[in-house]
């Protein structure tokens, strides 16, 4: 009697119901898909834009060229503090006269000067 009651309980699912089920399942598929290459693209475009991109600047005064990269950053930031000068500020788009007043400070102050502090001498 027991196994009656609970055949008699249990839910009879028709065909239509089973086909329009699986038709559910089939439309979620394609949005799961699209979701996770939404954050793969967003993932790859923070790691992207986390990068600092450098580029070549030429030096006309001394006639040489400096790769931008993040030791050029530093000095840079060392230059405009003990300038009184805002350290953000892109060097590309400073003026001329600024931008000579840092190439002749950076060919006086050398890499190994910067790495002083870090060596501890």
């Amino acid at each position: 009697m027991i196994n009656a009651e609970r055949i008699a309980r249990q839910r009879v699912v028709s065909p239509l119901q089973l086909r329009l089920s699986e038709e559910n399942m089939h439309r979620r598929t394609p949005s799961v898909v699209s979701l996770f290459f939404a954050a793969t693209l967003a993932a790859a475009s923070l790691a992207c834009a986390g990068r600092h991109h450098y580029y070549r600047v030429y030096d006309p005064y001394y006639t040489d060229y400096h790769e931008w990269n993040d030791n050029e950053v530093v000095v840079y930031r060392q230059w405009a503090n003990e300038t009184h000068r805002d350290a953000r500020r892109d060097f590309r788009k400073m003026p001329p006269a600024e931008q000579k007043e840092y190439w002749t400070w950076r060919h006086s102050h050398t890499d190994r000067d910067h790495d002083r502090d870090t060596d501890h001498r």
